[in-house]
C-alpha cells in the first residue's frame, strides 16, 4: 500500500495544537514536506522544530488568524508566490462557542461561518492550481460527527460544520477529474484542549463534577474510551496519500463507533 508522502508538500491548519499538531507530525512522519499554518508564531515555531525529519525535509509556515480572512488570504497567497507546489490542504480550526442555536446571536453565525467556510473557500481557491497542474491533490476537512447527528448545546458548530461538509461534497464532484479529492473526516470525542472545555462547560451547566461528565460521555462510545489526536492524524494521512485515490466525497468519523447510523 503506498502511504509514501516524500515529495508532497501539506499546508495544515490549526497546526500548533491538537488534531492539527498531530497530523502535521504524522504526515511529517511520512516524508511530507509541512507548512503550518495558525495564528500564535510562538507556537508554530515550537512546532515546526518537532516536526520529524525524514530525508531532506524543508517545513514552513505561515501565520495568520482565522477570525481575519482577509489576512489568511494575503499570507497564503504571498507564500505561495515562492513555495507553490502543494498537494496537500489540512482545513482545520477551532469551533464556535457552545450554546443552543436559539440563543446565537446573529454575529456568532457570522463569525463561525467566515472562519469555517470562508477560510476554507479561500485556502481551496489558493491551492487548486497548482494541485491541477500536478494531477494529484488531497483536500482534507476536519469538521465534526455533528454533520450526521447534531450535538446537544453546539447550536452555532452543528449549523456550520453542515454547510462545509456539504461544500465539501460539491468541490468533490467539481475536481474529481483533475487527480483532486475532497474529504471530510468526523472526530467524534477526542483528547484535545476543546473537549476539555466542552466537558467544563457542561459541568458548570449540569451542576455536576467534570469526572462525571467525562464518564458519561464515555459511556455513549463502545470503544469505552476518548480518542487520541493521532488516531484521527492517522486517518488523515491514508487520505492524504497515493492510496486513497479513489476514495472521494466521503465522511469519515473517527468516533470509536459512538454514531448511531451508517
Amino acid at each position: 500500500m503506498d502511504i509514501d508522502l516524500r515529495g508532497k508538500r501539506a499546508l495544515v491548519c490549526g497546526s500548533t495544537q491538537g488534531i492539527g499538531k498531530a497530523t502535521a507530525i504524522e504526515l511529517a512522519s511520512l516524508g511530507a514536506h509541512i507548512t503550518l499554518v495558525a495564528r500564535d508564531e510562538n507556537k508554530l515555531q515550537e512546532v515546526l522544530d518537532e516536526l520529524p525529519v525524514v530525508g531532506d525535509p524543508q517545513h514552513h509556515y505561515i501565520c495568520a488568524d482565522f477570525d481575519d480572512p482577509e489576512s489568511l488570504k494575503n499570507g497564503v497567497n504571498a507564500y505561495l508566490v515562492k513555495e507553490n507546489d502543494i498537494h496537500i490542504l489540512i482545513n482545520n480550526t477551532g469551533g464556535p462557542a457552545g450554546g443552543a442555536a436559539i440563543d446565537a446571536e446573529l454575529d456568532e453565525f457570522t463569525q463561525a461561518f467566515k472562519r469555517h467556510l470562508i477560510c476554507n473557500q479561500i485556502l481551496a481557491q489558493a491551492v487548486v492550481p497548482s494541485m491541477k497542474s500536478l494531477g494529484y491533490g488531497r483536500i482534507i476537512n476536519v469538521i465534526s460527527t455533528s454533520v450526521k447527528v447534531p450535538i446537544p448545546g453546539l447550536g452555532v458548530s452543528n449549523t456550520i460544520r453542515g454547510a462545509v461538509a456539504n461544500w465539501s461534497k460539491t468541490l468533490s464532484l467539481e475536481l474529481g477529474s483533475y487527480g483532486i479529492t475532497v474529504n471530510n473526516i468526523l472526530p467524534g470525542f477526542t483528547e484535545t484542549a476543546r473537549l476539555r472545555s466542552i466537558i467544563s462547560n457542561n459541568a458548570k451547566k449540569n451542576g455536576i463534577s467534570e469526572a462525571e461528565v467525562e464518564d458519561n460521555m464515555k459511556q455513549g462510545v463502545p470503544a469505552q474510551r476518548f480518542g487520541e489526536a493521532s488516531e484521527t492524524a492517522a486517518a488523515i494521512a491514508f487520505l492524504a496519500s497515493p492510496a486513497a485515490a479513489y476514495i472521494n466525497g466521503v465522511n469519515l468519523p473517527v468516533d470509536g463507533g459512538r454514531l448511531g447510523c451508517l
